[in-house]
């Protein structure tokens, strides 16, 4: 039960206990930079202890296990060494099966590694693994109409624009209008075993 994806850059995996410590300090050094992107609840004191991300990520490869999520840490390269040290995450969330074959993707990553194109580099092949590998239709992402760097990040990505939702997402304690975007598999096969992906 593993991911392991790289590209020339960059090291993207899923999450494990052991990697607590580094998310703890992942999320400290970016916390004015991420808090306005998720909700005040993800920001409590218990969110950042070593305990509480030991917790969720046994959680998470329970969900990979079951085929609900993939959540995926980041890292440079050349940085992952005994350190472990975080840079990004790629979460795709809520996989839906039967006739809808879809999940819905959220990411970050540290301000420090802004504008290097990490996180285009990191999301292709993750996309890449959710499509040939998972057998997934479509990925949905939204972004608030302020964040232009990810609306960027999406289009060179070849997602679509699909609408406008005002008020979607409670975020920091304020309701966000958000861009709906998509990105569909032309590849999709409808003959998949999920017990391939595992």
């Amino acid at each position: 039960m593993s991911v392991n994806l790289s590209t020339d850059r960059l090291v993207v995996r899923l999450g494990d206990p052991e990697d607590a410590a580094a998310m703890v300090a992942y999320r400290l050094a970016n916390r004015d930079h991420l808090i306005d992107h998720g909700p005040a609840s993800a920001w409590s004191p218990e969110s950042l202890t070593e305990p509480y991300w030991q917790s969720r990520f046994k959680e998470s490869l329970e969900e990979f296990r079951t085929d609900q999520s993939v959540k995926l840490v980041v890292a440079e390269k050349n940085g992952f060494g005994r350190d472990r040290t975080i840079i990004g995450t790629i979460n795709f969330s809520g996989i839906v099966r039967r006739a809808a074959q879809y999940c819905v993707l959220g990411y970050g990553l540290a301000r420090d590694c802004q504008g290097r194109g990490y996180m285009t580099e990191a999301l292709r092949v993750a996309i890449d693994y959710m499509f040939l590998e998972r057998n997934l239709h479509r990925i949905m992402a939204n972004y608030v109409p302020t964040n232009q760097a990810s609306g960027r990040v999406l289009r060179k990505l070849g997602f679509d624009v699909d609408g406008y939702a005002r008020d979607y997402l409670y975020l920091n304690g304020v309701w966000r209008d958000h861009i709906l975007c998509s990105l569909t598999n032309h590849s999709w096969d409808p003959l998949w075993n999920p017990e391939q992906a595992l």
